[in-house]
């Protein structure tokens, strides 16, 4: 008898993820019989329990989450060219030669969830980016091809900006600020945190005048990380202001087929853990 196949989540710490939740359900649209689990790994222990997983004999495939991605990047002994641009991976896969893939789905999952869930047309738009790390890394080119006017891009060590600026060398279109000056660049369509206070509970003081008439902020966390950044958005007047968990399920929708090779439904998987957490 054939045994489930097995993958996982690793994260520090990861109890919170609804990765498993999210990849069974995908699995139930298919009749697919899957084992998921979230494996909570320290830095210092996340090389060694990437290998514990990866040498069983099922084990096929791991997502990746804070702060393991760029670990899980350098783990990799192939990389496309999502997760080279970003310099970190959320996806990692086992190949038929034994050897481990890295991708990164996170910047095509904010863009689908922008523009196909919440129907907004990215072209044209003035976007301000707050934070350069990982996550900003991988949703900053994705924005950029999405056809944003102008990508902005600001954080509190500004040569992380700089660097993510002159990695897509379109210096017309894409340029940064510093943090400081936040309250005297103007106004945005579009505001994307990418920082990480959220999940580390911290606040960002941010000024209400980033907020352009219509704009729409988006938050790449969700739930309790994404709280403040979301009530600060409607607090100071923007049109929209949504979570990440659109992005969340988008990303898993793309691992989901890069696995299995079946591309899930993720809106009524959306819908219910939008339910849920209501």
């Amino acid at each position: 008898m054939s045994h489930p196949l097995n993958f996982a989540v690793f994260g520090h710490p990861i109890a919170h993820s609804l990765s498993p939740q999210i990849h069974q359900a995908f699995a139930r649209q298919f009749g697919i019989a899957l084992e998921y689990r979230a494996i909570d790994a320290a830095p210092e222990e996340f090389a060694d329990a990437v290998k514990r997983f990866f040498d069983g004999e099922d084990s096929r495939g791991a997502n990746v989450t804070l702060p393991h991605k760029s670990a899980a990047f350098a783990l990799a002994d192939e990389r496309t060219q999502a997760a080279t641009r970003a310099g970190t991976a959320n996806v990692l896969t086992h190949l038929a030669n034994g050897r481990l893939s890295a991708h990164n789905t996170d910047g095509a999952a904010l863009v689908r969830d922008l523009t196909d869930r919440h129907d907004l047309d990215l072209r044209g738009h003035d976007a301000l980016l707050l934070g350069a790390g990982g996550a900003a890394r991988a949703v900053a080119w994705s924005l950029f091809e999405a056809g944003v006017q102008t990508l902005t891009i600001v954080n509190r060590s500004p040569e992380a900006a700089d660097s993510l600026a002159d990695a897509i060398g379109e210096p017309a279109r894409v340029h940064t600020r510093y943090w400081e000056d936040l309250a005297n660049i103007g106004s945005f369509d579009l505001i994307v945190n990418a920082t990480s206070a959220g999940t580390l509970g911290q606040s960002l003081s941010l000024p209400f005048t980033l907020l352009g008439s219509r704009a729409t902020c988006y938050d790449l966390g969700y739930g309790k990380s994404a709280f403040g950044f979301v009530a600060w958005a409607r607090a100071a007047g923007a049109r929209y202001a949504y979570d990440g968990l659109g992005m969340l399920v988008e990303q898993a929708a793309d691992t989901f087929e890069l696995w299995h090779g079946k591309r899930p439904d993720s809106e009524p998987v959306y819908q219910a853990l939008r339910a849920q957490s209501s």
